[in-house]
């Protein structure tokens, strides 16, 4: 009898948590391996971690977790019936008269890192994927992904059955204003679109789930 999908993850999360396979092994603080329901048959992919990700070890917390954490409440949804997980493992930042702060990552850091989330999938089986912003959307969907033209619109992905696209959670809080919700309604009518996706496709005939 194999493994079963919650000791395969935990036995990632102990390989991943290990790595020094690039540069930002060298200036973070904690690997963001991920969280939740390995078992999830949704799943949510952002870019990476921020600094509050770095110095806890877990994925979206801080405002943007916040604000993550609500949408998903309204959805009926909390972190133990999904896994939440990044593009990249590590914090990618700059140090900058003596201020760090985030940096895209470089392309050879996704490269180096995306084969843990690929483990990670692999190993979860999601039938739908949730992606927040375009990083995200470009490594899970299509390269030339757009967010403004294709947020909110369900594709056939190697990953998963359906993958979405989503605002990040961050950019809808740098939106927000007195009468702005920064695109937070819409966040949460996607998270609903990605759980109704769900729910669709297990009903499905002659699906092998797990």
């Amino acid at each position: 009898m194999g493994e079963s999908i919650i000791e395969q993850m935990d036995a990632l999360h102990a390989q991943c948590a290990e790595c020094t396979k690039c540069g930002l092994s060298g200036t973070r603080r904690n690997v963001v391996f991920g969280e939740g329901n390995p078992e999830s048959p949704l799943m949510i992919i952002g870019e990476g971690p921020g600094q509050n990700e770095d110095a806890t070890g877990r994925p979206f917390v801080g405002r943007a977790g916040a604000l993550l954490d609500e949408a998903l409440a309204a959805c009926r949804i909390s972190r133990k019936h999904i896994f939440i997980g990044n593009v990249i493992k590590c914090r990618a930042c700059i140090t900058e008269n003596g201020r760090t702060r985030n940096r895209p990552p470089a392309t050879d850091e996704i490269v180096t890192c995306t084969p843990w989330l690929e483990k990670q999938i692999e190993i979860m089986k999601p039938l739908v994927i949730l992606c927040l912003g375009a990083p995200s959307a470009k490594f899970v969907i299509k390269k030339e992904f757009k967010m403004t033209q294709e947020r909110g619109i369900f594709y056939p992905t190697r990953y998963a059955k359906y993958a979405i696209a989503a605002l990040h959670p961050a950019y809808i809080l740098r939106q927000m204003g007195q009468t702005y919700d920064g695109g937070k309604s819409l966040l949460i009518a996607d998270i609903e679109a990605a759980r109704k996706k769900v729910v669709e496709v297990k009903k499905e005939p002659k699906l092998d789930l797990f």
